[in-house]
């Protein structure tokens, strides 16, 4: 079965947040089970295309309006990432260090999806599914069916997969002609709120459309950032799959960014040589409780709150519990966090942007992830957490609330909050701090944790069943 995945990101070529790490795992999953996938992304002038061979397998050139797009297909020679890698490259539109953020961001993912369909056009290839990955590939399922250009791909199944449903994508009218000819009837299965929106006609369109959470699925009509009601109605279109986590990248017994590796009989003795490196690095103490945050300092992961939470957790248990924060996002958030850091200088400290191999080491060393979010489709970071032994306190959204369950609960390993507030997390707080105090407990959940499996294995079984549903000819 031939899988075309379309997506603005992929590790460890470009990524900004979780997309990235699905795309980057789950192909080299399926090819595992015996599928035969590929990823195609945007070129980016980025280290890996930099220190990688590509081959140019295709050139031709697209339409984007009355634009003539030069553009070529290169491929990654040695299928290093576990699967076959495509990236679409134009010059001085798709070939920039970026992924996101330019002003032509549109006619970026536009000719990016419009090159995708005429390489396979025309270079006659028949995937038996299309993968799309967010709005950045939303475009596609429309296009199959409804441009003439495209015909013989026309019954050609799709999927497309919702990492987050806060962004669409959205663009004016007046940017129709970007399209090529289509059917100008059905031009309300791109429409909403009186503009054109990928995401919208992706899940109109699309033969299927997942989410990476069930619970997330269900949180759509509530909370779609406009598109609340196109989910109620389309809702039995939608499955919702837990992503799974990459379990060769995310390894303690074998992770080389890590300062010791350790498996669970020895969690403890080896967990803390882990925490006492990180500690020494960042000030802090490593007899104490060590609460982290790792991901964007932005408004839907409740990085707002970090500050306010942080210092009141500070003031009531004077210096009894140490904090540290990795990540980058709003300007107010990351100042607000540098104000705490000088005024607990040995509580707290923080490290402004984003490192993978920090990352790896935190999970590693703390004892706990604290994960406010407000919104959370499925969430990487909890897994990883776990994965690591380091215990998660998270808000009950999304995927959180799938794959983290209370220790208070039978069979449970994490602490649940209801609120994105300050007094919710501190309580949460609360909870760790005593829990940090009853060591044999706190093992005992560590192993716990570390023997669940959220690997792609499951996950991946999952698409290729859908996969099959929609294409049954393959099985």
């Amino acid at each position: 079965m031939r899988i075309f995945h379309l997506s603005a990101e992929c590790y460890p070529v470009a990524k900004v947040g979780g997309l990235a790490d699905v795309v980057g795992a789950l192909p080299k999953y399926q090819r595992l089970a015996g599928l035969d996938p590929a990823v195609v992304m945007p070129y980016y002038d980025r280290k890996f295309t930099r220190e990688n061979v590509f081959d140019t397998v295709f050139q031709s050139a697209t339409l984007l309006g009355t634009r003539r797009l030069y553009f070529e297909i290169l491929k990654e020679r040695t299928d290093k990432l576990g699967f076959e890698l495509y990236l679409v490259k134009i010059p001085g539109l798709i070939d920039r260090e970026n992924i996101y953020c330019y002003p032509d961001e549109t006619e970026q993912f536009i000719a990016f999806q419009l090159a995708f369909l005429d390489w396979i056009n025309y270079s006659q290839q028949s995937p038996d599914i299309i993968h799309c990955h967010d709005h950045h590939s939303g475009l596609v399922p429309f296009l199959l069916q409804y441009s003439k250009l495209y015909t013989r791909l026309a019954k050609t199944p799709t999927v497309f997969t919702l990492h987050n449903g806060q962004y669409h994508g959205a663009f004016g009218w007046d940017k129709l002609s970007y399209l090529p000819e289509i059917d100008l009837t059905k031009t309300g299965l791109l429409d909403w709120s009186g503009g054109i929106n990928p995401l919208a006609s992706a899940v109109r369109c699309a033969s299927k459309y997942t989410t990476v959470s069930p619970s997330y699925l269900e949180e759509l009509a509530v909370s779609a950032n406009g598109l609340e009601y196109l989910f109620f109605l389309e809702r039995s279109r939608g499955i919702g799959i837990i992503n799974g986590i990459d379990t060769e990248v995310w390894n303690p017994a074998t992770d080389p960014m890590i300062a010791e590796k350790y498996t669970s009989p020895k969690i403890a003795e080896w967990k803390q040589k882990n925490k006492e490196v990180l500690c020494t690095h960042f000030n802090l103490e490593p007899q104490k409780p060590l609460i982290s945050f790792i991901g964007r300092l932005v408004f839907e992961k409740g990085a707002d709150m970090l500050a306010g939470a942080i210092e009141r957790s500070l003031v009531e248990y004077e210096g009894k519990v140490n904090f540290l924060i990795l990540g980058a996002g709003d300007p107010d958030t990351e100042e607000s966090l540098q104000e705490l850091k000088e005024k607990f200088p040995k509580d707290c400290n923080v490290y402004i942007g984003y490192n993978e191999e920090l990352a790896h080491l935190v999970y590693a060393g703390a004892d706990f992830l604290l994960m406010p979010s407000r919104v959370e489709p499925c969430g990487l970071n909890q897994l990883y957490a776990l994965r690591y032994g380091t215990l998660p306190l998270v808000r009950s959204t999304g995927g959180l609330k799938d794959t983290v369950i209370d220790f208070g609960d039978k069979g449970g390993y994490g602490i649940r909050f209801n609120n994105t507030s300050v007094e919710d997390i501190d309580y949460a707080i609360t909870r760790a701090i005593v829990l940090f105090e009853d060591a044999k407990k706190l093992q005992t959940l560590r192993k716990r944790m570390m023997a669940l499996d959220f690997s792609w294995h499951i996950s991946a079984k999952q698409y290729m069943d859908l996969y099959k549903s929609l294409n049954p000819t393959t099985i």
